[in-house]
């Protein structure tokens, strides 16, 4: 055999271990040259000084990324065929193919059980995960060591950015299931130093009482599940403002960057509540910071665009549109211009806090599978909720979808506080105020009605609280977005 044909046995079979290698070296570089322009280094990942160094740190990833997966990735490697690499500039990104779930979840389907999206062999991968299929078939994620690694660092910008340090104790109020949710979150606190107390297999009351029993700092689980436990707090006569939690962090919905929401939850423990975004199929996206107008993207670690979801064009300064990410660190697992479906705000201005990193406005403010168009009027649940939550009275609530006469109809149903016959003047009075303010400012009549308490389904994670009885298929179809099926 040639010298030749030994290299490259060699380095097919050491490909991990050389990725490694030159990650490594690239990353010392970066956080060199970084330091010198006064940047700040937060874990493995770095926080840079300027928009002009994000762009410059992030072609330059990105060309390592494609250049790799383009070699080493079935999927992409068909994806990209016939397209030339490395990209000369951010702008080109924008001459490459869309990824979507669909496109994930079918590759499975083909080749099953994992499809092809994996860059290594299946021996390197040590962590399996699956979305919570409430959009559709769960998918299966895999990531190496490396990747899992580069989760936590996401994680931990989180934490230091809402002040979360190693003299503080986490309780993760969550299962700990196949569903990603907050195992990086766990991951993340072990390199901040904190104390996690895991809340796994336990009942809402057993998990008040461990959080007051062991003097949580710290909150972790989904806004739903936040408000929640006050009512089963009341029942038990607890009191959250007095336990010895002083920060919530929230996830999987929308709600935490919603003002009522998080006023709502900040008053029932005493804390601050802050949000953050993530996806099992991207990772730990974005977060906080103390100005709360939004939620900041981890720039260090993935390119963001926002289109229009009909031209699939980018969206102006200040309008809304389809968030599109491209994760630089997940090399085992890549998602490559990935359409989110999540609807966001597109913002160049740079944040009050100082922060160069992308803010996203109001956060996440909707899905383009979960917007409902009924009487030609555009509904997000988001913005039924931020109306409903600025009544104290409220306890849960559901958004229903019917026919009447083959017109779409919308109506809420409601828990409240004082389900007793004695308090019904008062219910009446507060439906009809909830009716009038869902008139105002959506635009569209939407009956309310009041339900027995504790007769709505309460959440964990996601929360369900959209149940759509409309009766044919064509009309059903009429509140998604014409390109939810790519």
């Amino acid at each position: 055999m040639l010298i030749s044909d030994y290299l490259l046995i060699f380095f097919k079979n050491n490909l991990l271990i050389i990725h490694n290698f030159c990650a490594i070296i690239s990353g010392h570089l970066i956080k060199v040259g970084i330091e010198k322009t006064g940047g700040v280094v937060m874990g493995q990942e770095v926080d840079y000084s300027s928009k002009e160094e994000i762009k410059k740190v992030q072609l330059q990833k990105l060309n390592d990324l494609l250049m790799f997966v383009n070699q080493n990735n079935a999927f992409y490697s068909a994806k990209y065929l016939g397209i030339k690499f490395p990209l000369n500039s951010l702008a080109e990104l924008e001459n490459l193919p869309f990824s979507t779930k669909k496109e994930f979840v079918n590759d499975q389907d083909d080749f099953p059980p994992l499809g092809k999206n994996h860059s290594y062999p299946e021996e390197n991968y040590i962590r399996y995960h699956q979305t919570s299929g409430t959009t559709g078939r769960p998918l299966k994620v895999l990531d190496t060591a490396e990747s899992w690694d580069w989760l936590a660092d996401c994680w931990v910008k989180v934490f230091r950015s809402v002040g979360v340090t190693k003299h503080d104790r986490l309780f993760l109020a969550f299962s700990f299931g196949p569903f990603i949710g907050f195992w990086t979150a766990y991951e993340g606190a072990k390199k901040v130093g904190a104390l996690v107390i895991p809340g796994g297999g336990q009942t809402s009351l057993e998990r008040l009482q461990s959080i007051i029993t062991n003097k949580a700092t710290v909150l972790v689980c989904t806004p739903s599940y936040a408000l929640h436990m006050e009512e089963v707090a009341k029942e038990a006569g607890i009191d959250l403002s007095q336990t010895s939690i002083r920060i919530t962090i929230h996830a999987g919905e929308p709600g935490a960057s919603v003002p009522a929401v998080r006023d709502k939850i900040e008053q029932i423990w005493g804390a601050v509540c802050y949000d953050h975004s993530g996806m099992t199929e991207v990772g730990v996206v974005s977060y906080s910071c103390a100005a709360k107008t939004g939620l900041h993207c981890n720039e260090s670690g993935y390119i963001v665009e926002v289109i229009d979801p009909d031209t699939l064009k980018p969206v102006a300064n200040g309008e809304k549109g389809e968030l599109v990410l491209t994760n630089l660190g997940r090399w085992g697992y890549p998602a490559i211009r990935y359409r989110t479906h999540d609807f966001v705000i597109k913002n160049e201005t740079i944040c009050s806090c100082g922060n160069p990193n992308i803010l996203l406005p109001g956060g996440i403010i909707g899905r383009t599978d979960d917007m409902m168009i009924v009487r030609g009027v555009n509904i997000f649940p988001p913005s039924i909720e931020a109306i409903l939550r600025e009544f104290l009275e409220l306890v849960e609530f559901r958004i229903v979808l019917y026919t009447i006469a083959g017109m779409d109809q919308v109506k809420v149903e409601v828990e409240l506080s004082d389900y007793s016959e004695n308090n019904q003047p008062q219910n009446n009075q507060t439906l009809d105020k909830m009716r009038k303010l869902l008139r105002e400012r959506i635009g569209l009549r939407i009956e309310v009605e009041l339900k027995a308490s504790h007769s709505l389904p309460r959440f964990e994670m996601k929360a369900r609280r959209t149940i759509d009885q409309r009766s044919s298929r064509e009309t059903k179809n009429l509140g998604k977005s014409n390109l939810e099926a790519m």
